[in-house]
C-alpha cells in the first residue's frame, strides 16, 4: 500500500480556531490587567490622600491641644492670682474693678476664652452676711433667688465680656455643681459638657479651677482639699469660635470638613463643632483624639473631605498605557506567530515545489534521454546504412544523393546535440573538460569545416593567432571549437561579400578587454540615431578584404599594435604575466555581412530567437547557437559581446580563461586537437605580394608556422625588386630556396587575364627574370580563369591553413614528405582502427535489428568477427565463463533486461569465477586456471545525458560510444577500451 498523505487543511483550520481563542484570551487578560492596575493606582492615590488628611488632622489636633493647654495654664495662673491677692493679703488687694481691668489687659494671653469669672465658696450659714457685704442676692442660672442649700458659689469677680453672670450661683446647675465638686476634690481643671452659651448662643464649655486659701502640699487628702477651698475660677470657651479661628487654614478649605466631638459618652457623642452630615457619607475620614486636660471628659476631632476624591488622571493614563502596550505586545506576538506560520507554510509549499521541480527535472532528464534515444536510434540506422551504401560502387548521381542524405542526417544530429546542450546548461549539468590542446589546430579544423561555403560565396575566411598565445593550453577543446564554429557559421550564413576574420590575442595585448566594451547602443540596444549603411561594392577600407567593418577599432593601426606587442614579447621569450598559471584570451570573429537589425540586437543571446521571422526561412537555423555560446563562454570564466551595424557587418568578441601547459609536457594531449606540421620547409624564403597589409600578415602567419621566412611587398614591382635582391644573395653563395606568392587581387585589374610571364615582367637592368616557384593565392575557382597560363598546382586556394599550404607546396615543389609527421603517422585513420579491431571477436547486443546491422557492418569493415544478439538475457547466455569474446558492445535501453542490468549480471558472473580461480577450485589443466575474467564492455547509447554516462560507469561498463557511430569517436572509445583491458 502506498503512503496516505493527510490533508493539512483540517489541521490548519483547528490551529486557526486555537489561535483565535488565544487572541480573545489575551484581550481578556489585557483588560483584567487594565482593571487591576487602575484599581491599584486609584487605591494608592486614595491612600496618599488619606495619609495627607491624617497628617493635616493630626497637626491641627496638636495645635488645638497646645493652644487649649496654654489657655488652661493662664486660667490656672489667674486662680493663683486670686488666691494670693484676695485671701493671703490683709486686707484683700483684689476687687471687681481690679479683676476686670487685669483680665481685660491680659485677654490676649487667653484667645480661646470668651471670659473668666471667680465664684466664691459660701456656706449657708454665711449667706446672709455675704449678701449684705455684696449688696445683692445670690441668684440661680435662671436669675431667680437661689433656694436654700448647703453651699453656694456666686460669681463675685468677672471679666467685662461675661459680666452678665455676676451674682449667679454656679452650683445652681446640676452639671456645673458636679464639675465644681470634682475640681475642688482633684485640684485640677475640669470641663463641662457642651452647652449653649448665654449671649452668643454658641456651643461652648466651662473650664473650672479650684482656688485655695493657702498653698497645699502635693500629698493632701481630698477632705483637706475641700476644706481649704475658697472659691472657683472658671472660664467660658466658645468652641465654635475657638475652632473656626484656630483651624481657619484647615476648616477654611472648602474640600475638607472638620468636626469636634465630646465622646465622654461613646454611645451618644456630643457635637461641639461642625456641620451635620448624612449617614454613609463616602468620603474618607480621620479621627484625632483631643486631650484638654480633663481626664473625665473625652474629645476627638474628625476630618474628612467634603466629597469623594476625583479619579487620578495617572490611574487612567497608566492603566490605559499598559493596556495599549499589552495589546501591542499581543499584536507583535500574533503578527510574529502569524508570520512564522506563513513562512512555515511558504517553506512547506517551497518544499513541495522543490519536490515537484526535482521530479520535473528528473522527468525532463528522462524525457530528454528517451527522446534522444528514440531519435538517435533510427538516425544511427540511417547514417550507418548511408555510410555502408557509400562504401559500395555507386554512379555519380547515386553517390550525390547518398552524400546529400548523409549531410542532412548529420545536420539533424547536430541540432539534437544543440538542444541537449541547452537542456544540460539549464539543468547545471554541463561540465567542462580540462585537457591539453593546440588552439591553432582547433582553429584550422573550424576553417576546414567552413571552407566550401566560403569558396561558394567568394568571401575571405582567415584566422590569425598572435605569437604570444601559448602553443598548448589546458581547457576544453570541444567546447571552444563549438563556440568558434557557431560564430563562424553565423558569419558565413549572413555574409555575401567581403571577409570573415577570426583573431586570437592575449588579453594583456588587446584593447578589447571587458572593461573597454563598445558603447551599449552598439551592443544589443536599439538606437534609431545610428545610421544604416547600404551594402557597397566599393572596397577602400584598410581591412582584410577592404570592406568596412562594424567595430571601428579593428583597423590596421590597432592590428599592427597587436603585432608589435606580440613580436616584442616573443623576442623577449616571455609574455605578460607569464608567471600566472592562467591565460586570458580575447577572441573576435569579424564579418562584413548584413549586420543585426537594431530592434533585434537586444535578444541576440535569447534562446530560439532570431532577428525576424524571415531569418530562419532565408538562412535556416534555430536561434540557439549564440545562447549556447554565451553559456559556454561564461563557464570558461569569460564574457561575450558584439558590435553590429546594419549593412556593414558584425563583430563578436569573447574572452576565455585557460591554464598554461607546456608543449613538452602535453603528453596526454588528444590527437584530434594536435596538428603536427611538416618540418621540410624550414629554411625556405617566401616573397609575398599583397596590397592589403592585414591579409599579408595572415598569410605570413601560416607560412611562418611551416618555418618559412616571409618578406611582404605591396605590388608586383616591389616583388620583382625583392626577387632580384634574393637572386643576388643566391649568387653570393647563400643556400636557401625561394618561393614567390602573389595575391590575385594585387594584379592591376580583376577583369584582365594574366600569364606567368606577364606577372613576372619587370626590369632589372633590362634583364627578364624567370622564377619557377610562383604561386597564386585565390579565393574561388573562378579566379583561375584569369590566369590561363598557370597549372592547378600553382594555385593555393583559400581559406589558408598551415597544413593546406604545406600540401600544396609539397605537391608543386616535389619536396620529400617523409618528415611530414616526425612523431609518427596519423594514428586515427581507418588503418589504425583496423589494427585495433582485426581478428577481435566482438559480441553486439541491441534490440533494434537495423542498429545491429549497422554496428556489425561497421565493426566487420575494420576486420572484427561479430556475433549479434537482440536481448540482455541472450548476451548472458553467451557470456557464461568461460567464453571466447574479446569485447561486448551493449545497448543501454532494451526490453526485459536493459544493458545496465545485463552488465551487472556479467560482472557478478566474472566475480564468482575469479573467486573460484583464487580459491584454486580449477585444476591446472582447466582453461579457466590462472585467468582474471573481465570482459571489456562498451555501452552503445543513443542519449548523451550525463546521468546516463555516469550510470554506465557505475554499473561496471568500461566506456560508451554515442549513436550514430563516427570513425573518430569509435577509434577513441576502442583504443581506451583495449588500454583498460590490458591494464
Amino acid at each position: 500500500m502506498g503512503s496516505v498523505e493527510l490533508d493539512p487543511k483540517p489541521a490548519r483550520r483547528r490551529w486557526r480556531l486555537h489561535q483565535s481563542a488565544l487572541v480573545v484570551l489575551w484581550v481578556v487578560m489585557s483588560m483584567m490587567i487594565w482593571v487591576g492596575l487602575y484599581w491599584y493606582i486609584r487605591r494608592q492615590s486614595i491612600r496618599n490622600v488619606e495619609e495627607g488628611l491624617v497628617s493635616m488632622c493630626e497637626e491641627r489636633a496638636r495645635m488645638l491641644q497646645d493652644r487649649f493647654a496654654v489657655s488652661v495654664n493662664h486660667v490656672h495662673a489667674l486662680a493663683i492670682l486670686v488666691s494670693t491677692f484676695h485671701y493671703q493679703k490683709e486686707p484683700a488687694a483684689l476687687d471687681q474693678e481690679t479683676f476686670a481691668d487685669y483680665t481685660a489687659r491680659t485677654a490676649f494671653e487667653r484667645p480661646l476664652l470668651n471670659g473668666v469669672a471667680y465664684a466664691q465658696r459660701v456656706v449657708h450659714t454665711q449667706r446672709e452676711l455675704f449678701e449684705m457685704q455684696q449688696g445683692w442676692v445670690i441668684r440661680t442660672m435662671k436669675r431667680e433667688p437661689s433656694p436654700i442649700q448647703d453651699e453656694y458659689a456666686p460669681v463675685i469677680y468677672s471679666q467685662e465680656t461675661v459680666s452678665y453672670i455676676e451674682a449667679l450661683d454656679m452650683m445652681s446647675g446640676e452639671e456645673d455643681r458636679e464639675n465644681i465638686l470634682r475640681a475642688r476634690a482633684t485640684g485640677k481643671a475640669v470641663l463641662t459638657s457642651p452647652f449653649r452659651l448665654l449671649g452668643s448662643n454658641h456651643l461652648g464649655v466651662v473650664l473650672t479651677f479650684p482656688v485655695y486659701r493657702e498653698d497645699l502640699a502635693p500629698d493632701v487628702t481630698e477632705e483637706e482639699r475641700i476644706e481649704a477651698t475658697a472659691g472657683y475660677l472658671g472660664g467660658a470657651f466658645d468652641v465654635e469660635s475657638l475652632v473656626e479661628n484656630l483651624l481657619s487654614q484647615l476648616a477654611g478649605n472648602p474640600e475638607i470638613i472638620v468636626k469636634v466631638y465630646d465622646v465622654t459618652n461613646a454611645s451618644e457623642p456630643l457635637i461641639m463643632y461642625g456641620p451635620d452630615l448624612p449617614d454613609g457619607f463616602p468620603s474618607p475620614s480621620h479621627t484625632s483624639m483631643l486631650d484638654f486636660g480633663d481626664p473625665f471628659r473625652k474629645h476627638n476631632m474628625v476630618c474628612r473631605y467634603s466629597k469623594e476624591p476625583d479619579v487620578p488622571v495617572s490611574a487612567l493614563t497608566t492603566a490605559s498605557g499598559v493596556f495599549v502596550i499589552c495589546m501591542l505586545v499581543g499584536y507583535i506576538v500574533y503578527a510574529a506567530w502569524n508570520r512564522y506560520d506563513n513562512v512555515k507554510e511558504d517553506c512547506r509549499k517551497m518544499e513541495e515545489l522543490k519536490k515537484q521541480a526535482e521530479a520535473a527535472d528528473v522527468a525532463k532528464s528522462q524525457f530528454l534521454a528517451t527522446v534522444s534515444h528514440e531519435i538517435r536510434t533510427p538516425m544511427n540506422g540511417v547514417l550507418g546504412m548511408l555510410d555502408m551504401l557509400l562504401d559500395t560502387k555507386l554512379n555519380s548521381t547515386q553517390q550525390d544523393y547518398a552524400q546529400t542524405a548523409q549531410v542532412c542526417g548529420k545536420t539533424l544530429i547536430s541540432l539534437i546535440n544543440e538542444v541537449l546542450d541547452r537542456a544540460k546548461i539549464e539543468a547545471g549539468k554541463l561540465e567542462l573538460e580540462s585537457v591539453p590542446f593546440d588552439l591553432r589546430s582547433i582553429l584550422d579544423e573550424v576553417i576546414s569545416l567552413s571552407y566550401s561555403k566560403s569558396r561558394e560565396k567568394c568571401i575571405e575566411l582567415a584566422v590569425y593567432v598572435s605569437d604570444g598565445v601559448p602553443e598548448v593550453l589546458l581547457g576544453d577543446p570541444g567546447r571552444f571549437r563549438q563556440i568558434i564554429t557557431n560564430l563562424v557559421g553565423n558569419s558565413i550564413k549572413f555574409t555575401e561579400r567581403g571577409h570573415i576574420f577570426v583573431q586570437v590575442h592575449l588579453a594583456d595585448h588587446s584593447n578589447l578587454v571587458v572593461e573597454q566594451k563598445p558603447e551599449p547602443k552598439l551592443n544589443g540596444h536599439n538606437d534609431d540615431s545610428i545610421p544604416t549603411a547600404p551594402l557597397s561594392a566599393n572596397a577602400d577600407f584598410d581591412t582584410l578584404s577592404g570592406y568596412e567593418t562594424a567595430d571601428k577599432r579593428n583597423t590596421w593601426e590597432n592590428f599592427n599594435k597587436f603585432l608589435s606587442l606580440s613580436s616584442h614579447s616573443t623576442q623577449n621569450g616571455s609574455t605578460h604575466n607569464s608567471n600566472s598559471e592562467s591565460v586570458t584570451l580575447v577572441v573576435s570573429v569579424e564579418d562584413t555581412g548584413t549586420g543585426i537589425p537594431l530592434h533585434a540586437q537586444s535578444r541576440v543571446f535569447t534562446p530560439f530567437m532570431q532577428a525576424d521571422s524571415s531569418t530562419s526561412r532565408n538562412y535556416g537555423g534555430t536561434g540557439i547557437g549564440l545562447s549556447i555560446s554565451k553559456c559556454l563562454v561564461e563557464l570558461m570564466g569569460g564574457q561575450i559581446w558584439f558590435v553590429s551595424r546594419p549593412g556593414v557587418g558584425s563583430t563578436f568578441t569573447f574572452t576565455a580563461v585557460f591554464q598554461r601547459c607546456e608543449r613538452n609536457g602535453a603528453v596526454e594531449m588528444k590527437k584530434d586537437t594536435l596538428d603536427i606540421l611538416p618540418s621540410c620547409f624550414r629554411g625556405f624564403h617566401a616573397i609575398l605580394v599583397d596590397e592589403r597589409p592585414v591579409r599579408a600578415v595572415v598569410t605570413k602567419y601560416h607560412l611562418q608556422r611551416l618555418g618559412i621566412s616571409v618578406e611582404t611587398v605591396g605590388n608586383i614591382d616591389l616583388g620583382v625588386a625583392a626577387l632580384t635582391a634574393e637572386k643576388g644573395r643566391l649568387l653570393s653563395g647563400t643556400k636557401r630556396q625561394c618561393i614567390f606568392l602573389v595575391e590575385t587581387d594585387s594584379c592591376s585589374s580583376k577583369n584582365e587575364s594574366y600569364s606567368q610571364d606577364q606577372i613576372l615582367e619587370g626590369s632589372c637592368n633590362g634583364c627578364k627574370l624567370h622564377l619557377p616557384n610562383l604561386f597564386l593565392l585565390a579565393t574561388s575557382e573562378l579566379e583561375k580563369e584569369r590566369f590561363p597560363g598557370f597549372s592547378d598546382n600553382a594555385f593555393i586556394m583559400k581559406p589558408l591553413k598551415a597544413s593546406t599550404v604545406a600540401a600544396c607546396l609539397q605537391l608543386a615543389l616535389g619536396v620529400d614528405s617523409q618528415n611530414a609527421n616526425e612523431d609518427g603517422s596519423n594514428t586515427e585513420g581507418p588503418s589504425s582502427l583496423r589494427s585495433l579491431l582485426v581478428g577481435k571477436k566482438i559480441l553486439v547486443v541491441d534490440d533494434n535489428k537495423v542498429n545491429l546491422r549497422v554496428a556489425a557492418g561497421t565493426l566487420k569493415k575494420y576486420g572484427a568477427e561479430v556475433q549479434c544478439v537482440e536481448s540482455g538475457k541472450d548476451a548472458l547466455a553467451l557470456l557464461q565463463v568461460p567464453h571466447k569474446f574479446d569485447a561486448c558492445f551493449m545497448d543501454v535501453q532494451m526490453p526485459e533486461m536493459d544493458g545496465f542490468e545485463a552488465t551487472r549480471q556479467i560482472r557478478l558472473i566474472e566475480k564468482k569465477a575469479n573467486e573460484k580461480v583464487k580459491a584454486g577450485e580449477h585444476g591446472t589443466e582447466d582453461e579457466m586456471a590462472g585467468m582474471d575474467w573481465h570482459l571489456p564492455i562498451l555501452a552503445m547509447t543513443a542519449d548523451v545525458i550525463q546521468a546516463t554516462h555516469e550510470e554506465c560507469i557505475k554499473c561496471g561498463m568500461d566506456g560508451y560510444v554515442s549513436k550514430p557511430f563516427e570513425e573518430k569517436q569509435l577509434h577513441q572509445a576502442v583504443a581506451k577500451l583495449w588500454a583498460s583491458a590490458n591494464s
